[in-house]
């Protein structure tokens, strides 16, 4: 297809803790690994079985990370559920200037510093549960967190909920198939241009994709935050 732009997309991709974000972006990368790439996050938070440093994140210490901060080296940092996590901002611009596509794996926090940091850039995309029970066992199945942590991430999964309006397109993580056509039809077009191509019916099918999918979302996300 042609149309690619000279400048890359961020493709930002949030949601609360259990929702699939994670899986979900790594599935469009590695369909699309020649026009994207991950964005690899610096952390404070130990390192849980299988990862790998610098695959994964970025695992540094405290002291590292206040260094980079004092540096100005991040373009986004925050606190989440008690550790830090920050998005190095020369990697980043790199990319884009090369025509280069990144995505993100981040909280609304990240999401908004980003989108205000390379606003004509980002394309902004929240992962929706199916409902609350269900988001409630995924945390309680994962066997890396402590106990502890999991009741934090739920308390904190509830209230990022409340952040879904800030983001243009929503995506209802109900059926794991369905959920990455829509995720790749959104990037797909975002990335080749619909409007720029009406004649193009593949596009138009995917366009129509997310208009269908995004519609029956934002009635599922005001279900979910009235419920939280």
């Amino acid at each position: 297809m042609a149309g690619v732009k000279d400048r890359g997309v961020l493709v930002i991709v949030s949601s609360p803790s259990g929702a699939g974000k994670t899986t979900l972006t790594r599935r469009l990368l590695a369909e699309h690994k020649d026009n994207l790439e991950f964005s690899v996050s610096h952390t404070t938070r130990p390192m849980r079985p299988g990862e790998v440093d610098g695959r994964d994140y970025h695992f540094v210490s405290t002291g590292q990370f206040e260094d980079m901060v004092r540096a100005h080296e991040f373009a986004e940092h925050a606190f989440v559920h008690q550790n830090r996590y920050g998005t190095a901002q020369a990697p980043v611009e790199a990319a884009l200037a090369r025509g280069k596509d990144m995505i993100f794996d981040v909280d609304w926090q990240g999401g908004a510093a980003l989108s205000a940091r390379w606003p004509q850039d980002s394309l902004k995309i929240f992962i929706l549960p199916p409902d609350l029970e269900t988001l409630s066992n995924r945390l309680r199945q994962r066997a890396t967190d402590a106990p502890e942590i999991i009741e934090r991430r739920l308390h904190n999964a509830l209230a990022e909920l409340e952040h879904y309006s800030e983001y243009p397109f929503l995506i209802v993580n109900d059926d794991l198939e369905r959920a990455y056509k829509v995720l790749r039809a959104i990037y797909l077009t975002r990335r080749y241009g619909v409007v720029d191509r009406p004649d193009v019916p593949y596009l138009l099918a995917e366009q129509q994709r997310i208009v269908d999918g995004n519609t029956a979302a934002e009635a599922h996300a005001r279900k979910l935050v009235g419920r939280a």
